[in-house]
């Protein structure tokens, strides 16, 4: 396979759409490969007997290792060759879904979460940094606006494919289903895809790549645990301390590196900084919510599985109807506006949503999901595109990377904080009297537990208490999500500049298409 170093070579060869459908292949498995999870996470609870922390753990053991390794990855496809590293990326995503599939526990299952992160985190960045050797300037734009879609189109996607699988099949087929993906994917990208690099890269920084995994492993161990074992519990204590001396470490290290992989003096650029806050605090609320929300609808409203990846189409719709008309919007009220409103829109939504009740039924459920879709994509697209556009030329890799890792970052806490809010109210509000301290202890793990010790007890008062218990804890994790967003709004409003930042980056097209199609 000859290598190709320039676009308008590529531009001449006619196999490059089907080069680009590889590329497709590849965004859409990871795409909805998330969504899909937290839709069977309510039946995996029950068929594995996970706990809120296990389940915590499944979701974020993937976006954990994606994050701590998407900038190292990235490196090792720039100096030992994309398609080759991409190739790999998606073996690993591959051989992590079959071992999902046939996992018989939760520690295997976290454990191929993982592995599947460590796949995904070669995936992304290859795919698109790929995509200016195929094709020329007057072809790019376009095939862009197909990756993305394909990106985006994942969302309302994953919940419907997992709950279909899930009521025809078992648990594991929502991982079986990425193993064909991945591999027409692989034979795509070997048959299909040129050979690039850029030997010019920096070297990948082993140090900081450990320093970066340790301490975010570390302070999601924490907030994880901290709910079963307590605030207080020598482990968790002991945990928050390394994460915080190995983040520092982490700062440290990089400040002082000629060329960092986490350029942290990007943050000292006002409209970087607070649009890449804005940015990983939609991730951190998208996240907890899409944890929170599927197990109300299975366990508390009494859906099946399809029917809850049916009844999450509101919050995807109004997410991706907003993303697509933010730019506009952007243009006629200016960045800082739109960021600001958005994000007000967001806190009402979930604010709305606090007043959920156990009786207050789908209908009103889908008004706050929709607005809350609404919100997110009025902040996030206008966020993405005022940080990319902030940044210089000769730094647009380093700081691209650190906006998609704290954006990671975001969704891991996101994950980890709200459902362990979740969890210490649902423990604290459950009424377990008179049940066997085994039977109450495994009715505390989780809303699902305690339906299936309710129903083996005959227990109707039991169901009734887990409903109102888990309804509780999801309000108290919106009530987070609600004052956050206000917080941010009101950052937004005061620190971002007015006017859009004239764009700086060298591919910016690819940069916002990326990033938009990642929310």
């Amino acid at each position: 396979m000859a290598t190709v170093t320039n676009a308008s070579e590529a531009g001449r060869d006619p196999r490059r759409w089907w080069a680009l459908a590889a590329l497709v292949a590849s965004m859409l498995t990871l795409g909805f490969d998330m969504t899909i999870l937290n839709v069977a996470l309510p039946t995996m609870a029950r068929d594995l007997g996970a706990s809120t922390g296990e389940q915590q753990w499944m979701a974020d053991a993937y976006v954990v290792v994606f994050a701590a390794l998407m900038l190292p990855a990235g490196l090792l496809g720039d100096r030992f060759g994309r398609r080759r590293m991409l190739i790999t990326g998606l073996g690993i995503f591959l051989a992590g879904s079959l071992v999902g599939a046939l996992a018989g526990d939760v520690n295997w299952v976290v454990a191929a979460r993982a592995f599947m992160g460590v796949g995904g985190a070669l995936v992304t960045p290859l795919a698109l940094s790929v995509l200016p050797s195929l094709f020329g300037p007057d072809e790019r734009t376009k095939a862009i606006g197909v990756i993305s879609a394909a990106s985006a189109l994942g969302l309302p996607l994953g919940p419907i494919i997992g709950g279909w699988l899930l009521d025809h099949f078992w648990w594991g087929s929502v991982f079986l289903v990425n193993v064909p993906m991945a591999a027409i994917g692989v034979t795509a990208c070997v048959l299909l895809l040129p050979e690039t690099r850029d030997p010019a890269s920096p070297r990948v920084d082993t140090l900081s790549t450990a320093l970066t995994a340790g301490g975010l492993g570390a302070l999601i161990y924490a907030i994880i645990e901290a709910p079963t074992r307590g605030w207080g519990d020598p482990l968790v204590l002991g945990m928050f301390g390394a994460a915080v001396a190995l983040i520092a470490a982490l700062v440290l290290r990089e400040r002082r590196v000629e060329r960092p992989m986490l350029d942290m003096a990007l943050l000292a650029d006002r409209g970087f900084l607070f649009n890449t806050l804005a940015a990983t605090l939609v991730m951190f609320v998208l996240s907890g919510l899409m944890f929170v929300l599927p197990p109300y609808l299975q366990a508390v409203l009494g859906n099946d599985a399809l029917g809850t990846g049916v009844r999450l189409l509101p919050l995807m719709g109004g997410l991706l109807v907003a993303s697509r008309a933010a730019q506009p919007v952007v243009a006629r009220f200016g960045p800082r506006a739109v960021v600001s409103a958005g994000l007000m829109v967001l806190a009402f939504a979930a604010l709305l949503g606090t007043r959920t009740t156990v009786d207050s039924g789908y209908g009103f459920t889908a008004l706050w999901l929709s607005i809350t879709g609404f919100g997110f994509g009025f902040a996030v697209v206008p966020a993405m595109d005022g940080a990319l556009g902030a940044l210089p030329a000769d730094r647009a890799g380093s700081g691209s990377g650190l906006l998609m890792t704290l954006r990671q970052v975001g969704a891991a806490i996101g994950i980890a904080l709200l459902g362990s809010l979740l969890s210490d109210a649902f423990r604290d509000r459950l009424d377990v009297t008179g049940l066997p301290a085994g039977a109450a202890g495994t009715a505390r793990d989780s809303v699902v537990a305690a339906h299936i010790v309710a129903e083996k007890a005959g227990s109707a008062h039991l169901a009734a208490s887990a409903n109102s218990a888990y309804v509780h804890g999801m309000t108290l994790a919106l009530l987070v999500c609600g004052i956050a967003a206000l917080v941010s709004a009101l950052l937004a409003a005061g620190f971002l500049p007015g006017t859009t930042t004239a764009r700086r980056t060298g591919s910016p097209q690819a940069d916002v298409a990326a990033h938009t199609a990642d929310a």
